[in-house]
């Protein structure tokens, strides 16, 4: 059982981790876009590929525009909260209780 714990507490640390860096994706796509940046910079085209799936989601489901202001980066930021406060903090809570 200390395996799957450990297994688990790696899962969630590796999990926090790459909502975090998603998190901090969003917010350079929030001031790229106030911005007009090189539209071939490969660093944008990167940044605007990664975010733009999960952000047309949102947009497509949701309307979370007005008056010209986009709002899907907000709720991506609390779907991403609620990630880390209850997927991440039940894994290694359970982590925690296998070892």
């Amino acid at each position: 059982m200390a395996m799957l714990g450990y297994f688990l507490g790696a899962l969630a640390t590796v999990l926090n981790i790459v909502l975090t860096l998603y998190m901090w994706i969003i917010i350079a796509r929030a001031v790229l876009s106030w911005v007009s940046p090189d539209p071939y910079n490969p660093i944008v085209r990167f940044i605007y590929s990664i975010t733009e799936p999960v952000l047309s989601q949102i947009r497509r489901r949701l309307p979370v525009s007005f008056s010209g202001i986009d709002f899907s980066p907000i709720v991506v930021f609390l779907v991403i909260i609620f990630l880390q406060n209850f997927v991440v903090n039940y894994l290694a809570h359970l982590a925690q209780r296998l070892l």
